[in-house]
C-alpha cells in the first residue's frame, strides 16, 4: 500500500499544482479521520495568540495586522493603566492596549515574544498588546464548541465559544465584542 502511495506522489512529480493539491488532501484526512473531499470541509481559520499561560484564537478577518511591541511609546495622559499610550506606525497614530491587562490578569510583559495584534476596524483603530503570536491555526467548522473549560482570564464575555481538536481546546475570542464593550470603550481615568 505504501509502495501504492509513493507511486502516486511520483506520478505527480511533473504536476506541481496537483501534486500540493494531493499532499493537502492527504493531511485533511490524517488530521480529521476522514476522507471528505475539498468541498465538504468548511474550514476556519483564525490567529492563534498566548495571554499568561493560556491560549486563544480570533478570526482572521477581525485582524489587520500583527506587530513587533513598537520601542516608544507616548504615554496618555489620564489614560487608565491598561493603555499603553500611543505609537507611530507607519505616518499614524495608533492606540497601544494591553488586553492581559484590560482582563485583570496583571500587564504584558514587554519581552521579544510580546506583539500588537491591530484591529481590522476602520472607525476604532487599536493595537492589542499579547503575550506571544503563534501564527495562523486552522480547524474545521465541526471542531467548534460551545462548552469548554472557563478561562483563568476574566475574558467570557469576549468568547464565542472554542475549536476543540484532540486534547487541545483553544477559546476564540471575539474583538468586535470588546470593542462594544463599555469598560473598553472608556479608556479615561474617571
Amino acid at each position: 500500500m505504501m509502495a501504492t502511495s509513493g507511486n502516486e506522489l511520483r506520478a505527480l512529480r511533473e504536476h506541481p499544482f496537483e501534486l500540493l493539491r494531493e499532499l493537502e488532501r492527504r493531511s485533511r484526512v490524517a488530521i480529521t479521520g476522514t476522507a471528505d473531499d475539498d468541498s465538504s470541509v468548511e474550514e476556519w481559520v483564525g490567529i492563534g495568540l498566548r495571554l499568561g499561560n493560556e491560549r486563544f484564537v480570533v478570526a482572521r478577518e477581525q485582524v489587520r495586522e500583527v506587530l513587533m511591541l513598537p520601542s516608544a511609546l507616548t504615554r496618555v495622559p489620564g489614560a487608565k493603566a491598561w493603555i499603553k499610550g500611543l505609537a507611530n506606525v507607519r505616518g499614524h497614530l495608533l492606540p497601544i492596549a494591553d488586553l492581559r491587562a484590560f482582563l485583570g490578569a496583571g500587564a504584558t510583559e514587554s519581552d521579544r515574544s510580546a506583539r500588537v495584534v491591530v484591529l481590522n476596524t476602520p472607525e476604532f483603530p487599536v493595537g492589542l498588546v499579547v503575550d506571544e503570536v503563534y501564527g495562523f491555526r486552522r480547524f474545521l467548522q465541526r471542531e467548534h464548541v460551545d462548552e469548554f473549560p472557563t478561562p483563568q482570564l476574566r475574558c467570557e464575555p469576549f468568547l464565542e465559544g472554542a475549536f476543540r481538536r484532540g486534547l487541545e481546546v483553544w477559546p476564540q475570542l471575539t474583538l468586535n465584542a470588546l470593542l462594544e464593550n463599555r469598560e473598553f470603550q472608556r479608556a479615561a481615568e474617571d
